[in-house]
């Protein structure tokens, strides 16, 4: 690489983004096309996809097989894991996460895009909006993926009829409007054909927005964390305890948002002890400032138990601590999440022993509406879950900041992800009176 072209790189922003649809919506052939018409592909690359299109009968290249990477995936013609891709233009590099369409994968798409600030979501033209698609419309909301692009595909299979496109536009957008996705961008494509990808399409003259390429390099992306509420977990305690260093005592971790200084009073949660910060080292040196998502270390005026787990958050800010965690999961695991049962809590770098109190609710996503009471979640379920931790955590509201709003369950026999949560209150919210009942006869067996 030369010296121009990392300068160029480092003078634009990153991109995190996901591709979701239904089954053949042709989600890997749109990367692969992106990937092509973009110039991101190696030569040894080409001629791979090339060679395998060739043994599978195909006259053209494949483009689909840039990103089914698995061989079951090039067998079935299928994407079944996430496959993540990097490329880069002149104007911004990507992360893309190309996630699966089966329903059976839907926590799959629930990793790609926990991450992403934008998703693209396609719909085949000749098919419309279909179940997944709302399915993956209520994925991207649930996980407040800021920017969400519908990608309206094989418009070529439809004459590049405006009609069509319209109509799914209408429907999506409506349907998206009432998940409360902030921004919606609609682009009628061809993947396999290449139109509105790379290059304005010739077919649809009719059509005067950004392909979908442009908008990626366009459209308004805020990595600043330094806006949001101040949050450093604790990873790792630092005592030397050697001759250099006697006395030293620093907290490691990344910072997870806001920005932390020097003689700021701060609180250590969940036990609420109050302090100042008396150093902060990053890299070796010391240093007065530091902000998101820097990994740093720092050292507080007080000698006050500190250990991995705890959260650092300015006094005048501190997030709510709870042992009653109220939250919007996605169940990730082939083995159903049950009321009562116990399982562990991942929040930031703390881990914790919880019990599922109760699972008010699963979602449908067909009319947005709400199956009460359910007793259980089951693989690729949507629902609302009140978790008892045996410990209290500090928790922010999945709305406010995506890091510290979110948590894992996990099953304490074997480690295994059980369940996605996002904190707070989301458009699956229980609005009945169910969640506020009375549940002391329940608190009484509880050994924790």
């Amino acid at each position: 690489m030369t010296s121009t072209t990392t300068e160029q790189l480092s003078a634009t922003t990153l991109l995190r983004f996901a591709t979701a649809g239904s089954v053949d919506d042709g989600k890997s052939t749109l990367v692969g096309r992106l990937l092509h018409d973009s110039k991101s592909v190696l030569t040894d690359q080409l001629e791979a996809v090339a060679l395998a299109s060739t043994n599978r009968g195909q006259e053209a290249p494949d483009l689909a097989l840039l990103t089914d990477g698995l061989r079951a995936e090039r067998e079935q013609g299928i994407t079944i894991d996430v496959a993540y891709r990097y490329f880069a233009t002149p104007r911004r590099r990507f992360i893309l996460a190309d996630t699966p369409g089966h329903v059976q994968y839907t926590r799959n798409m629930v990793t790609g895009a926990s991450t992403a600030e934008l998703a693209v979501v396609l719909v085949d033209a000749r098919n419309g909006v279909v179940e997944q698609t709302r399915r993956h419309a209520a994925v991207a909301a649930l996980l407040r993926v800021p920017h969400v692009v519908l990608a309206v595909n094989k418009m070529d299979l439809v004459e590049y009829a405006e009609p069509v496109f319209a109509a799914i536009a209408e429907e999506f957008t409506a349907y998206a409007a009432s998940l409360g996705v902030p921004e919606i961008t609609a682009i009628p494509i061809s993947a396999l054909a290449g139109d509105n990808v790379v290059e304005p399409s010739a077919h649809m003259d009719w059509y005067g927005g950004p392909t979908v390429l442009e908008h990626l390099e366009t459209v308004p992306v805020s990595h600043d964390l330094t806006e949001r509420h101040a949050r450093f977990p604790v990873q790792y305690v630092i005592r030397p305890q050697t001759a250099e260093h006697p006395d030293y005592r620093g907290y490691a971790g990344q910072i997870a948002a806001g920005v932390f200084r020097v003689g700021e009073t701060v609180s250590v949660l969940p036990s609420g002890r109050t302090t100042t910060i008396e150093g902060i080292d990053a890299l070796g040196e010391s240093v007065d400032i530091a902000w998101a998502p820097q990994s740093v270390t720092i050292r507080l005026a007080d000698d006050i138990d500190v250990s991995r787990g705890d959260l650092i958050a300015p006094s005048s800010d501190t997030p709510a601590t709870t042992q009653d965690v109220e939250a919007t999961v996605c169940h990730v695991a082939d083995q159903p999440l049950t009321v009562g049962q116990r399982v562990l809590l991942k929040h930031t770098t703390r881990t914790v022993k919880a019990i599922v109190k109760e699972i008010p609710s699963r979602l449908t996503l067909d009319d947005l509406s709400q199956h009460p009471a359910p007793g259980q979640l089951v693989a690729n379920d949507i629902g609302r879950v009140v978790v008892r931790t045996a410990e209290p955590l500090a928790l922010d509201a999945y709305a406010d900041s995506r890091r510290t709003g979110s948590f894992l369950l996990i099953d304490p026999a074997d480690g295994t992800t059980l369940t996605a949560g996002m904190a707070g209150a989301s458009f699956a919210a229980v609005t009945d009176g169910d969640a506020d009942a009375d549940t002391s006869a329940e608190d009484a067996e509880w050994d924790f």
